[in-house]
């Protein structure tokens, strides 16, 4: 049995100086000596680690505190609310979306430019967000923070560690590179369900114990994502979670995936539409923008409209049935549905529940809340990616001394 390979001096100050780093983002403000106690340094050792993070802008030295001990008062530290921000950005099938955030997490800049994505050229869709993501760096810039990195939520496949948009089937998009439309800010492209789970695991205020849940996102597209003992399962090309192209009929309708009776084709919001006997041109028209045409069919529902109740049941019943082959494959703790479709659980739910009950191995599972909304709503893809890349500066500070294109923004 070989050695494991021995930790050089570099690694060991990276992963020392994370810690000091997460330890005030986690429990902050904290002296030195309450760091030191917490992450089972010396003193001496953590004052070190200390300074180099404040020179590198990530903490900041408040006035003197006493943390509830005897002898001198020392500093207390927090994170720099006017240091590093991450980028977030979302490219929606009918929106495009960027916001800033400091290291604390907070949104302090953000943009929203409804747009009709389907269909259109890559190019365009990709300078109108470019110039999104340079309104939002000098609006953060403004506040003095500085952009350390630009993360991109996609409704699509992307290649593992790259920034390529395989297939977009919503978009009409394949083989896309976004990185050479894009500011110089080091960059990662991902899923937008993956950055969905990652907001849930980061900002969704679940029981600490929650380490093992599969995240929904249902919008235009149903997307999945799936974390296991809090990292995601992203699969060996990196397509891990294509929950909307689980077959549910298969020999259902034809879908753009190039499949039959997949989930999308009868729980994604055009087919909520279509089997809700509604006009789309004259919906469109009359509720533009994301979030109308559901906000319409939630509004339908709560008046009683039967068609449009007939058409969730069977929305809900279609994403049961595929989700309780995810629920018998992995078995999660939980199953939390975000996305656009948050509007419209309280008809699609008890159809979705009842299917679990019918077939997941533990029905049980389903009484003692095995499926949960999210708080986040349609904002989790946005806010996930944005936080992956203060995640990303709180695990390795010292890659903000690197910077440029070639670094990695997320996780």
């Amino acid at each position: 049995m070989s050695e494991p390979p021995s930790i050089t001096q570099q690694e060991m100050r990276r992963r020392n100086l994370s810690l000091v780093a997460h330890a005030v983002a986690r429990l902050g403000p904290l002296s030195r000596a309450s760091v030191a106690a917490h992450i089972g340094l010396t003193r001496a050792a953590v004052s070190t680690l200390v300074d180099e993070l404040i020179r590198d802008g990530l903490l900041v030295e408040l006035g003197p505190s006493r943390p509830g001990t005897v002898g001198r008062p020392g500093s207390a530290l927090q994170l720099n609310d006017q240091g590093p921000a991450g980028l977030g950005a979302e490219i929606g099938v009918d929106r495009l979306a960027v916001c800033a955030v400091d290291l604390s997490g907070r949104v302090r800049a953000r943009v929203t430019y409804e747009a009709a994505n389907r269909g259109r050229e890559p190019g365009p869709v990709l300078r109108d967000l470019a110039r999104l993501v340079r309104k939002v760096s000098a609006e953060a810039e403004g506040q003095g923070l500085r952009p350390a990195g630009l993360a991109v939520a996609v409704p699509g496949l992307v290649a593992r560690g790259s920034s390529s948009v395989v297939r977009a089937p919503n978009l009409g998009w394949e083989g896309v590179d976004l990185a050479p439309a894009l500011p110089a800010l080091p960059l990662t492209v991902d899923n937008e369900a993956n950055h969905g789970a990652l907001a849930e695991l980061w900002l969704g205020a679940h029981d600490p114990s929650l380490r093992n849940f599969v995240h929904v996102s249902a919008e235009i597209g149903i997307g999945a994502a799936i974390v296991i003992d809090g990292r995601l399962l992203r699969g060996t090309h990196g397509f891990t979670g294509e929950l909307g192209h689980v077959p549910v009929r298969p020999e259902g309708p034809a879908c753009a995936c190039g499949g039959r009776g997949c989930l999308e084709r009868y729980a994604g919001e055009e087919a909520l539409l279509r089997s809700s006997g509604v006009d789309l041109a004259r919906v469109a028209a009359l509720h533009p923008g994301p979030g109308g045409r559901i906000a319409f069919l939630a509004e339908r529902a709560r008046e009683g409209d039967q068609q449009v109740r007939r058409a969730l049941r069977e929305a809900g019943k279609a994403l049961g049935i595929a989700l309780a082959g995810v629920v018998n494959l992995l078995d999660p703790q939980k199953v939390i549905l975000g996305g656009g479709h948050s509007p419209l659980l309280p008809w699609l739910l008890p159809a979705l529940e009842r299917e679990l009950d019918r077939r997941v191995m533990d029905p049980g599972r389903v009484g003692q809340g095995a499926v949960i909304v999210s708080r986040l709503g349609s904002d989790g893809p946005l806010l996930g990616a944005a936080n992956s890349v203060v995640q990303a500066c709180l695990d390795n500070p010292a890659r903000l001394k690197a910077g440029g294109r070639g670094a990695a923004a997320g996780p």
